[in-house]
């Protein structure tokens, strides 16, 4: 399997845009976070994170299909693959089985959802806690690119407690917090 110095190389290949950038690496931080709670195989899961919308600029209407065929040309494990194609059952025809792609789910959206609310708040993720991003999935004019539908999708496929399944994307947000500007020195500057 491919390491994470080849997916990261990859995405500098594939993906121009900074936020799609941070996205891809707050949702790698999240799943990865579920694979150490679960003590499945972490490089797998955050790899599978990591390039989930890795076609999403340069094929749109076909993600994430073309990135799935250099997926495979890489040498990329079919769970990792399977759980790409998962979120996009819709399109692909590829439904979520799998505990990674339910897991993908349930972190793509909300993770996106959990940034934006670090970066308003003046100590980022430092103190962020579930009744606050609670608040803000209410509130839909808030990070008005995030499904709430898809977040409520998610949690509903990995079958946690909302709180529950909000503090663990938090908890891998924060492991990640410097690297993805939202802690709250980063956030004040």
């Amino acid at each position: 399997m491919p390491d994470r110095n080849h997916a990261l190389a990859l995405l500098d290949e594939w993906v121009e845009t900074p936020g799609l950038k941070n996205h891809m690496l707050a949702v790698e931080a999240a799943v990865r976070h579920y694979a150490r709670m679960k003590g499945a195989d972490e490089e797998l899961w955050g790899l599978a994170g990591l390039l989930h919308d890795l076609d999403w600029e340069r094929n749109p209407d076909e993600h994430p299909l073309k990135a799935v065929e250099r997926l495979e040309e890489e040498g990329y494990p079919e769970e990792g693959i399977q759980a790409i194609l998962a979120p996009r059952s819709d399109f692909t025809g590829v439904e979520p089985e799998a505990e990674l792609d339910k897991v993908l789910i349930a972190c793509d959206e909300l993770s996106g959802l959990v940034v934006a609310c670090c970066l308003v708040r003046p100590n980022g993720v430092d103190d962020l806690k579930p009744r606050s991003v609670r608040k803000k999935i209410k509130d839909k004019s808030f990070a008005a690119g995030v499904s709430r539908e898809e977040v409520a999708r998610g949690i509903e496929l990995i079958g946690l407690d909302r709180n529950e399944h909000i503090q663990n994307v938090i908890d891998g947000l924060r492991a990640e917090a410097e690297a993805l500007g939202i802690r709250g020195e980063d956030v004040r500057k």
